[in-house]
């Protein structure tokens, strides 16, 4: 089975879904999306795994979201998907695809149901 966590190790969560994947039996193989974003069409992707809207994958909290006026309803599909890709920092974390399914790790637990 392969399995991809899309982590920042900085982030307690994204760490403790990758322990919680380990402990389970599972090696993902580990895509530090900071350091080398996901491409628009991957995005996309993981957006249809999901079965939900870019802002629904983007952290609200983050200075990008604010300065680049994304939440307030102006911004096409598109636009959105390629903030994301350019200001990775926007997209949830952490994100684990595996079995053609994805799951975000919040709590880590929920990855567990598409293992």
């Amino acid at each position: 089975m392969s399995v991809v966590i899309y982590h920042n190790p900085r982030c307690s969560k994204s760490r403790q879904t990758l322990e919680l994947l380990r402990s389970n039996g599972v090696a993902p193989e580990i895509r530090e999306y900071l350091k080398s974003p996901p491409s628009v069409s991957e995005i996309e992707e993981v957006l249809g795994l999901l079965s939900i809207e870019p802002v629904d994958l983007m952290r609200r909290k983050e200075a990008p979201f604010k300065e680049l006026g994304l939440g307030d309803g102006s911004k096409d599909r598109a636009s959105l998907i390629q903030a994301m890709h350019d200001n990775p920092i926007l997209i949830e974390r952490p994100i684990v695809i595996a079995n053609g399914k994805a799951a975000i790790g919040r709590p880590p637990e929920d990855v567990l149901k598409i293992l």
